[in-house]
């Protein structure tokens, strides 16, 4: 510290401020009382002492500092007189930083084509999500490039999910995130209230270099770990996911009106007096897409695809709009959903209820009874649907021919199921996953496993919203100027490794592909798919099929979609639950009018927003079924079943169940030899024996433990220990899936 005193209260004061913020922003998140102030700044006098508390206090009432419990103040945020005029770029490659259980990192950076590889000794205080300085200590050349961490630049998260445990003189929390490698340490005044073990939300208060443990305190108790409110209130403050709208939002919402004055009905293409029906689960509560059906003789017929119209309702940059952009998404955990719209808009409004009069944006088309399409209109509308079905009644209709309007929804069936044809003759692939789900007690407790078809019914419905889709992207092409943008659905072609190591296995089992550098690749896949459908090796495929794909995302620079094979695709069917697609309607109803739309800037902002959403999204509503599974198979320890093998790693064969449930067999268990990790070939290898366990081969396992903290089921192989899978069969069957015991 500069110890130099200028002369004078005024100038004291000015050279107290001064270094007063050159100190505290050099020590972000750090909490300082007067004292430890004091002795950093070199204060003796009272006088100083003095302009030092007031000052502290004009930088609190500024907001550039926070005064913390025990009079303490922290830094946060860089005030506009200390800002340099020119950033200095820094030395290094910036990106964001994620940690493996092991406590190496990688770094992925948009100047950087590939992951840095971060050791441990070099995370430096580093924590996953943290957009991070790297140094490269090494360029790899074929292998992944080394780094080491210069400093943390921005911290990805503040607040962390964990366990407490509370000793003597101190306390630890263990963050639940198992990407968090090391524990924080909590001062005994910073519980809030906590009790040992409970689980609890933890904020990051520092974590200065030297410190073995980042230093946090308690902000919320969230339960105890095990009952299903505290987790799943866990799993949406380990995502950032919002348990509630603002009073603003709330208010907002109440206020829009719920009638449609004349003038709106005047605007709008009116088709109330077609028939107009919605098919969804049997327990939705937001219908956002609607199917019109009106048969125009000659072997045409008229098609509408009408969707909630949104952008009616939602305003750009109003209060509910903001909250709609952040959010991005709807959010579906095993027992809620939590919406980006509030249940006004969502459940009431928007939704298209069956006897209401209802706003809609439609893309409306004429076919014929080979669903070409001859003639396609965009525009918003007025419906009233006249009958909701769910799956399972339109399903019986398609099957039987019996019940209302069952003509006119086995009409839509063929259409539908040529439209499908069309899409795999071009190259879509068809891939058919069974999904798992789970029914819940009054308790919220699992009670029994559902795996949901795909029925005809489904297929009916995804195959009009996939060519209103593609229409309206299709659309924008034909109609706009080339320099006005879009927002679309993209899905880049696989990966050339990953497609070469699919070839190489499927030939292993007599399919010969050709799939590196061909524009067929996606046929042939399908090919494969559909020829070993029903023999033992179709699991294995098809999984390493599926994990060559590229991940799908938004953006205003068209690729195409590879899986669906269309040349342009966008999402314009569920505004109710996407935030991109209430920019297409919006972008649609400009272009329409002959008006540009948003910067291209800003919507290309959005959709890395709403594509990362999307993932966090995912990854929430895994963690729900994953706790979910973890607890409903506590019952069945002990028991022996049949499962497939459907993932290796150098530590875990990891094992899907007949119910779906997937747990995993750690190698280090298999005593019959020393097994090795076979990258190559997705499998593992024993030393002497040479037996191995492939991707997709069929064993039996019995569950070990069911680890509620962790949420992973831990199996033992029955077959590594020399039983044959038929002897083990004998021994135990396999438990039929259905009401908890």
């Amino acid at each position: 510290m500069n110890k130099k005193r200028s002369k004078g209260p005024k100038k004291a004061k000015n050279r107290i401020r001064k270094e007063l913020l050159k100190y505290l922003s050099q020590h972000p998140n750090k909490p300082f009382n007067l004292k430890q102030l004091r002795t950093e700044l070199d204060i003796t006098s009272s006088n100083d002492s003095l302009h030092l508390e007031n000052t502290l206090g004009q930088l609190a009432a500024s907001q550039l500092v926070e005064i913390e419990g025990a009079g303490k103040v922290r830094y946060i945020g860089p005030p506009a007189e200390t800002k340099p005029v020119e950033a200095k770029k820094p030395v290094g490659i910036t990106g964001v930083l994620d940690l493996a259980r092991t406590g190496v990192g990688f770094v992925k950076s948009p100047d950087f084509d590939k992951d840095i590889f971060i050791p441990a000794k070099d995370v430096n205080n580093a924590l996953p999500g943290d957009t991070v300085v790297v140094k490269l200590t090494s360029k790899g050349g074929d292998r992944r490039p080394e780094g080491k961490v210069l400093e943390v630049v921005k911290r990805g998260r503040d607040m962390w999910v964990c366990v407490l445990q509370i000793h003597d003189k101190f306390a630890f929390a263990l963050p639940v995130n198992k990407k968090m490698v090391v524990d924080f340490f909590v001062p005994l005044g910073k519980l809030g209230g906590a009790k040992d073990g409970d689980l609890v939300a933890v904020r990051l208060m520092g974590y200065d270099a030297g410190r073995t443990n980042p230093v946090g305190e308690v902000r919320a108790v969230l339960g105890r770990p095990g009952d299903h409110q505290s987790e799943m209130n866990a799993i949406m403050l380990e995502h950032n996911l919002p348990p509630r709208f603002d009073a603003e939002v709330e208010a907002e919402a109440a206020k829009i009106p719920d009638t449609i004055d004349e003038g709106e009905i005047a605007r709008r293409r009116d088709f109330r007096q077609v028939l107009t029906i919605t098919i969804d689960p049997w327990d939705a509560k937001d219908f956002d897409d609607a199917l019109s059906y009106n048969e125009l003789g000659d072997g045409r017929y008229e098609i509408g695809v009408h969707i909630a119209d949104v952008g009616h309702y939602v305003k750009p940059n109003s209060t509910i709009d903001k909250e709609a952009q952040k959010r991005a998404t709807s959010v579906y955990l095993v027992d809620r959903v939590i919406p980006m719209l509030p249940e006004r808009l969502s459940n009431e409004l928007c939704s298209l209820r069956p006897n209401e009069d209802k706003c809609c944006f439609s893309a409306v088309f004429v076919m014929d009874a080979e669903a070409t399409v001859l003639e396609r209109w965009f525009g918003r509308t007025l419906i009233h649907s006249q009958r909701r079905f769910t799956y399972e009644e339109a399903q019986e209709r398609i099957v039987s021919g019996q019940g209302d309007l069952s003509t006119e929804i086995r009409s839509l069936d063929t259409l539908a199921k040529k439209l499908r044809a069309a899409r795999f003759r071009e190259g879509a692939i068809a891939f058919d996953r069974e999904e798992m789900r789970f029914k819940l007690d009054e308790n919220g407790h699992p009670v029994e496993i559902v795996i949901k078809e795909s029925l005809d019914a489904h297929k009916l419905i995804e195959e009009f919203m996939l060519l209103a889709n593609r229409e309206v992207a299709t659309q924008h092409v034909r109609m706009v100027k080339a320099d006005w943008p879009f927002v679309y659905r993209v899905h880049d072609e696989p990966d050339e490794k990953k497609l070469d190591g699919l070839e190489k296995m499927a030939k292993r089992f007599g399919y010969d592909l050709r799939l590196v550098k061909n524009k067929q690749a996606s046929k042939e896949v399908n090919r494969m798919l559909r020829e070993s459908k029903d023999k033992p090796e179709h699991h294995m495929l098809s999984t390493l099929a599926i994990r060559s794909m590229a991940k799908a995302k938004y953006t205003t620079k068209n690729k195409g979609h590879y899986g669906l094979a269309f040349e342009y695709y966008t999402h314009f069917t569920s505004p109710i639950r996407r935030y991109p697609d209430v920019m297409v309607h919006r972008l649609l109803a400009d272009y329409l009018a002959g008006k540009p739309g948003d910067s291209a800037q800003w919507l290309e902002e959005q959709c890395a927003h709403s594509s990362a959403m999307e993932v966090e999204a995912e990854e929430a509503e895994r963690d729900s079924t994953r706790y979910k599974m973890v607890e409903y198979m506590q019952q069945f320890v002990g028991d022996e079943f049949e499962g497939i093998v459907s993932g290796v790693t150098d530590h875990t064969l990891f094992v899907e169940l007949s119910n779906k449930c997937e747990g995993g067999v750690r190698l280090g268990s298999l005593l019959d030899d020393h097994y090795q990790f076979d990258e190559e070939n997705y499998r593992i290898i024993g030393r002497g024996t040479q037996k191995s366990y492939s991707l997709g081969q069929p064993v039996m396992v019995r569950v070990l433990r069911c680890d509620m903290d962790r949420r992973v089921i831990e199996l033992d192989l029955l077959n590594a220990k020399g039983e044959a899978p038929a002897k083990a069969a004998k021994k135990a069957a396999p438990k039929k899936f259905g009401k908890r015991r």
